[in-house]
């Protein structure tokens, strides 16, 4: 993506509310908060808020790309800096070392990337700071915007897996106009870029600029009769609501990428990739540990000293049987293979039972006069003395 003048002439990253060393994570946590704010579903017919989404979404796409941040950033700082301005020497030498700015020998004239020939590393570097290019460059095919959506899944869905409906906004052709901007579908040729849709002004220093033109709106096209749902734009926010398979096994805070889902292209550019990112609800019982399950299963005293099998649930299916070794202590996990959240190569994880020694809260007499007769039976047994002796460093 080539950066136009209007562009650079913005500060993206106040745009976006964050510090100019803002991490990827900060930039994409800060356009998911705008973006939720000013969205056009929150806010049916605010223009103001719809140029917001758009201006928050331009300034995401830019900086959460590598590429397209470094560029900005350094032809920000070269502008910023008058890096361009001619400098004080004879025959308008610049002030700076072309060879070292564009990766070519300082001192060899003529030679590919050096200071007098700057083969193709100046071409590239203006080509893409400035969107200088010849005609139809603004009629090149662009790819449609990223979109993030959210959606909130059940714990069992999340485990399993799931078809849900997404419906979502963004910037795609105007339809009451086929795209053309023009309600009768006949725009004319805009006769001040030829439908380039820009014009060249002189930079200073035998440079030549390009901005966006400001009659056609960069569109290299003029609506006589402007249509009334885009106002001669040729673009208008669409809304569409699509089926989404959820995979088994994601989990909370889970960002899924779908590859050409995103918003369409523009020109015959592909469409963008949607970005969903998914929110799990907690269960009741079960819990998740990466791959596994997890459940507390209470046991009473003789089940635990005694051993036995125990009954155990399963998410979504049959119970299973765990069998119980005489003398499990209370917090001991224990296994049941198999039964855990479905992984990506079609197995499943394991579900952890964790033991919980059940003490009732009241006694019948009986079960009270057996209690005494095992607490006098062991009264010699003192099951703290080994924590006392390795308090003492014994």
């Amino acid at each position: 993506m080539s950066l136009s003048r209007e562009v650079l002439e913005k500060d993206l990253y106040k745009v976006l509310g964050v510090p100019r060393d803002a991490t990827e994570a900060e930039i994409k946590k800060a356009y998911r908060k705008l973006a939720r704010e000013y969205h056009p579903d929150a806010n049916k017919g605010d223009a103001k808020a719809e140029e917001r989404f758009k201006e928050v979404g331009e300034a995401n796409e830019i900086l959460s790309d590598t590429k397209q941040r470094k560029e900005y950033d350094e032809a920000r700082a070269l502008l910023g800096s008058g890096g361009f301005r001619p400098g004080p020497g004879a025959g308008g030498n610049f002030n700076f070392d072309l060879g070292d700015l564009f990766g070519g020998q300082p001192g060899q004239p003529g030679q590919p990337g050096g200071a007098g020939g700057f083969g193709g590393g100046l071409g590239d570097v203006f080509g893409g700071l400035f969107n200088r290019g010849g005609p139809g460059t603004r009629t090149q095919p662009r790819r449609g915007q990223d979109i993030e959506s959210e959606v909130t899944l059940s714990f069992t869905e999340a485990v399993d897996g799931a078809t849900v409906p997404l419906r979502m906004s963004s910037s795609a052709a105007c339809k009451a106009c086929s795209g053309t901007g023009d309600k009768n579908g006949t725009p004319r040729v805009c006769p001040t870029c030829v439908g380039t849709g820009q014009v060249s002004r002189g930079g200073g220093g035998g440079f030549s600029l390009t901005d966006p033109c400001l009659d056609c709106k960069g569109r290299g096209l003029i609506a006589e009769n402007p249509c009334e749902v885009c106002r001669g734009s040729g673009r208008a926010t669409s809304s569409r609501t699509m089926q989404v398979r959820i995979p088994a096994g994601v989990s909370d805070g889970q960002r899924i990428r779908l590859r050409g889902k995103g918003a369409p292209g523009e020109r015959g550019g592909p469409h963008g990739d949607l970005y969903v990112i998914v929110h799990v609800d907690a269960h009741p019982v079960f819990g998740r540990r990466g791959d596994n399950l997890t459940v507390t299963v209470p046991v009473t005293f003789p089940e635990a000293a005694l051993g036995g099998e125990i009954t155990v649930p399963t998410l979504g299916g049959p119970p299973v049987t765990l069998r119980l070794p005489p003398g499990t202590p209370g917090g001991r996990t224990l296994r049941a293979r198999g039964k855990g959240a479905a992984r990506k190569d079609g197995t499943r994880g394991d579900l952890l039972v964790t033991v919980e020694l059940a003490v009732p809260k009241e006694l019948g007499k009986k079960a009270k006069e057996t209690l005494e007769s095992y607490r006098d039976a062991t009264a010699d047994e003192d099951p703290r003395a080994a924590l006392f002796k390795a308090a003492k460093g014994e």
